[in-house]
């Protein structure tokens, strides 16, 4: 029963822990070299796989950017070299975490303007939705005058 157990156990945390597609035939021999490949793998987007990063997935075309990484490392770039190199092939996309220059600027400041503006819009709205429904404060004089004539008959 202990081995049954152990065993489920085994396999539910084997099931529920990342599964890294990186070959053995991809890994370098210099742990610092493969280190900073599995960092920078981290880093980088799969083309194909949305939501993965290319240590992650099992598509052709990882298994080539993991490689393309590798090569670039024993060349001697350092790691911004190599994320640039990527980015003049494949485009912004593949970077996890988009950059904040250019263009994305206007991406990255969209999301605060917007709950900026949804905020003072509402703040809008419920200061003139009070002013506007002030209710009647009774009947003047000659309302009840007449209201008082109309009760009598």
């Amino acid at each position: 029963m202990k081995r049954l157990v152990t065993s489920l156990a085994v396999s539910l945390t084997l099931l529920t822990s990342p599964a890294l597609a990186v070959n053995p035939d991809e890994v370098l021999d210099d742990p610092v070299l493969e280190q900073r490949a599995r960092d920078l793998g981290q880093e980088l987007r799969c083309v194909v796989c949305r939501g993965e990063n290319i240590d992650e997935s099992n598509a052709a075309i990882a298994r080539d950017l993991r490689l393309l990484v590798r090569e670039r490392l024993l060349e001697g770039d350092s790691n911004e070299e190599v994320l640039d190199f990527v980015v003049e092939r494949y485009g912004e996309y593949v970077l996890m975490k988009p950059t904040t220059a250019g263009a994305n600027k206007l991406l990255w400041a969209t999301g605060p303007v917007l709950f900026l503006l949804a905020g003072l819009t509402g703040f809008m709205y419920l200061r003139r939705r009070s002013k506007a429904a002030e209710p009647a404060r009774g009947l003047s004089a000659d309302e009840q005058a007449r209201l008082d004539e109309l009760m009598k008959d």
